[in-house]
């Protein structure tokens, strides 16, 4: 028999099976989507974040994190209207060596302060990969009991590889939550580096946590980072480190005696805690209840937020220009044939930079008048 009319038979039947319906209704996960992707106008996010609606919250702060032109109108159009009600709150800037024990000091902290009414907005900021972009975003499950908290809003958000992991989308995040009715305002970053000026910046007080026990305690600290410093706090004070603990506490205050004063007037002031045991938690809200008595009793509070908001204007500016230059086309192309000349040393930097300012400079000039 010819091979093309051989017929096989095989042992194995495989029987038409029942198409499952799917997990979700189609018609219902379309609405979804439609209703996920989907802008919303500028004032049903205000209104819904004035209720404390925290769902409209969450949506403002992703359109504030959005590089879309889209995103980035509307955002700004929901920060503008939320201006007038933001100001209100205790801004707290929280950051530490690694494995200090950043967020389970926050819990235990927030878990203290909801309990006594207040409500409270922790603003999370997560290390992004310079690589991949991504990010792990795990501080809510580290966090888990102040997660559930319904006095409580936590927003971890990705630094996306930005110097000090902050800067502008974080600040404006401030003004949402404030807006939304949370007094307090923690801003946790990703540990000691060069996110501490950004965050420095942007808040009223800057708490530093510390370990004992992990080698020289002054040696692993920057002392720009000390400066800034309001307050010390040595955590895991507990058990057989408790010694440890309060010789790094004498260490620390003899260190701050070299250091010049404060331009608040204020000297800060190192604590022992331990925020695993709910020990000294209390003592570390008494002396940010004091920094603000203070601060504001001299006039230091206010006219410290106002110099903050000349800082963020021009940081603005600058990264609007910055910006600009960057994604004009002419630049772009001179920037790449600028950069071939100096490998090849055909001019120095200074000179490759000022033409490359003249040039963009001279391009805005033809563009206005025209």
């Amino acid at each position: 028999m010819p091979e093309k009319n051989r017929t096989y038979k095989s042992a194995l039947k495989v029987n038409k099976g029942i198409e499952q319906p799917p997990v979700i209704n189609p018609v219902i996960a379309k609405a979804i989507s439609k209703q996920t992707n989907q802008l919303l106008d500028a004032d049903i996010y205000y209104k819904g974040i004035l209720d404390g609606n925290r769902v409209m919250l969450s949506k403002a702060i992703t359109l504030i994190e959005s590089t879309l032109p889209a995103h980035q109108e509307i955002a700004q159009e929901i920060i503008e209207k939320c201006l007038p009600h933001s100001g209100k709150s205790i801004r707290i800037g929280i950051t530490g060596v690694p494995g200090a024990g950043k967020s389970t000091f926050i819990e235990t902290l927030g878990t203290m302060l909801t309990g006594q009414g207040e409500s409270l907005a922790v603003l999370a900021i997560d290390p992004s990969s310079r690589r991949s972009k991504g990010s792990i975003l795990g501080d809510k499950t580290r966090m888990e009991l102040l997660g559930a908290n319904p006095h409580a809003f936590i927003r971890p958000s990705p630094s996306a590889g930005t110097l000090g992991g902050v800067a502008r989308k974080t600040r404006e995040t401030v003004i949402l939550c404030e807006a939304a009715g949370f007094r307090i305002i923690f801003i946790e970053t990703v540990g000691v580096g060069q996110s501490e000026t950004a965050v420095h910046d942007m808040v009223d007080f800057f708490l530093l946590l510390m370990l004992a026990g992990a080698g020289d305690e002054l040696q692993g600290i920057k002392r720009g980072i000390m400066e800034m410093a309001d307050a010390i706090a040595i955590n895991k004070a507990e058990g057989d480190n408790m010694q440890k603990a309060l010789l790094a506490k004498s260490q620390l205050e003899n260190a701050l005696h070299y250091f010049p004063p404060s331009e608040s007037g204020w000297k800060p002031v190192v604590e022992v805690c331990s925020a695993l045991n709910n020990t000294g938690i209390d003592k570390i809200w008494q002396i940010i209840s004091d920094y603000v008595h203070f601060t504001r009793s001299n006039n230091y509070f206010e006219k410290r937020r106002k110099s903050q908001d000349r800082k963020i204007m021009m940081d603005v500016v600058e990264e609007t220009l910055m910006f600009q230059f960057r994604n004009n086309k002419k630049i772009a192309g001179m920037i790449r044939e600028m950069e071939d000349g100096l490998s090849k040393q055909k001019y120095s930097a200074y000179v490759a930079a000022q033409q490359l300012i003249e040039s963009y400079l001279g391009d805005i000039s033809k563009k206005d008048m025209e």
